[in-house]
């Protein structure tokens, strides 16, 4: 599997979740990895990312809520998102890209991302 992501869910304004992403050696491997989300009617944007040293990104929309991690052992990557707000609702999606290049230009396939909602 390139990329699987995991742990959306339904949660209530101001609870917390915990989102994981699985991701093959060639895409994870001295890569930077990032966290992105698409709502209904919305471009895909980039939420947060993390380069392979662990330099992290953060939107502003997210900054102060959100904390992107990742296990360089395990190929692994997450994000923990807490005080999450009604507009945070969207499909959620980790890929990879080069660092040095545009985190639009992403290294695996979307997938089907996991969905979180929350409500009001």
């Amino acid at each position: 599997v390139q990329l699987q992501a995991c742990g959306g869910g339904l949660v209530q304004a101001g609870g917390s979740l915990r989102l994981s992403c699985a991701a093959s050696g060639s895409i994870f491997r001295l890569n930077a990895m990032g966290w992105y989300r698409q709502a209904p009617g919305k471009q895909r944007e980039l939420v947060a990312s993390i380069t392979s040293g662990g330099s992290a990104y953060y939107a502003d929309s997210v900054k102060g809520r959100f904390t992107i991690s990742r296990d360089n052992a395990k190929n692994w990557v997450y994000l923990q998102m807490n005080s999450l707000k009604p507009e945070d609702t969207a499909v959620y999606y980790c890929n990879g890209y080069r660092a040095a290049y545009s985190s639009s230009w992403v290294l695996g396939s979307w997938g089907q991302g996991t969905q979180v909602t929350v409500s009001s």
